[in-house]
């Protein structure tokens, strides 16, 4: 008899897949409230999303649960303290991704500071023929801040370095045996930084971390980039800063009210967005889901996860 599992929230096509045909695998969003009363009680493990939340509530509501596995290396929207009270592990997918935000990260810095995606627009629109495209900002020797020297933070600083870029990071505590210099304060940072890259996980610690003062900091010629989450920047706060140019411009894969993207941060030439896509890759996901197979895999067959979060 097959284990049952829960698939809380949307999945690449291949995963579901290769879950439905391993386990009795219950799609959350095709049951009724009935449905649902009537499986939870056989649920031992929910796969979800990075961008789901799973609250204490619904944690309460499946007795039988053990394993909440997620698909993305973000699971702040996981309840992990609850997590811990119910002894429920939780898995996640880090490191395979690691590469493909950093990339979009700077492609991001590229296309805001030499407003790339205004520069197609202002070809498509006919405006060539009357002259040529505004100038834009340089990127190479410029100043990158970092903020979250992580996996993806450190992949960041490898690519600028291509950049002769002068590289200073802030994190929780200073890290040893890397050449970025350390500077443990947001505003000095945003202060000493032309671009100012925002690499930290969401959740209560990091909410507005970027507020109206780091960017007022980053200053007029500033530009922030965010690959994190949506949360951790004060969007009102933002769009205040890039109407009154308190900063220069933003490249933003990520929002606080996913999908719902301000219409004010919308057809500006100097800000650039994304759909939240930074590790969207054929190649990243497919890595992504077979981790997470195997760390639901490992559970079932009672062995060590393959990448429980932290503890």
């Amino acid at each position: 008899m097959k284990q049952k599992v829960l698939k809380q929230a949307g999945l690449p096509d291949a995963l579901t897949q290769e879950l439905s045909e391993r386990y009795d695998l219950c799609e959350l969003a095709q049951m009724t409230a009935t449905d649902f009363a009537a499986i939870a009680s056989e649920v031992t493990a929910v796969v979800t999303n990075g961008e789901a939340v799973v609250t204490r509530e619904f944690m309460q509501s499946l007795p039988g649960l053990k394993l909440i596995a997620v698909f993305g290396v973000g699971y702040d929207g996981v309840d992990v303290s609850a997590a811990r009270d119910f002894g429920v592990a939780v898995t996640h997918t880090p490191g395979v991704l690691t590469d493909d935000v950093a990339d979009l990260a700077i492609g991001l810095m590229l296309a805001t500071s030499r407003q790339i995606v205004a520069a197609q627009r202002f070809i498509e629109q006919g405006n060539w023929s009357s002259g040529g495209f505004q100038w834009t900002r340089k990127v190479s020797g410029k100043r990158l801040g970092i903020i979250g020297m992580g996996r993806i933070g450190q992949a960041i600083a490898r690519r600028a370095s291509a950049f002769d870029m002068e590289i200073a990071y802030s994190n929780r505590t200073e890290l040893t045996g890397v050449p970025w210099r350390y500077i443990a304060d947001l505003q000095l940072l945003a202060q000493d930084s032309d671009f100012l890259m925002v690499c930290v996980p969401g959740g209560v610690e990091t909410k507005a971390l970027v507020n109206q003062a780091v960017l007022a900091a980053l200053g007029s010629a500033g530009i922030l980039i965010n690959i994190s989450r949506g949360s951790v920047i004060d969007e009102v706060a933002l769009i205040n800063a890039i109407d009154n140019k308190v900063i220069a411009g933003a490249g933003l894969d990520v929002f606080v009210d996913e999908p719902n993207v301000p219409v004010t941060l919308q057809q500006r030439d100097n800000v650039v967005i994304t759909p939240h896509m930074a590790s969207a890759t054929w190649e990243t996901r497919r890595e992504m889901s077979q981790l997470v197979m195997a760390n639901v895999n490992a559970w079932f067959a009672g062995e060590p996860l393959v990448t429980p979060v932290p503890a």
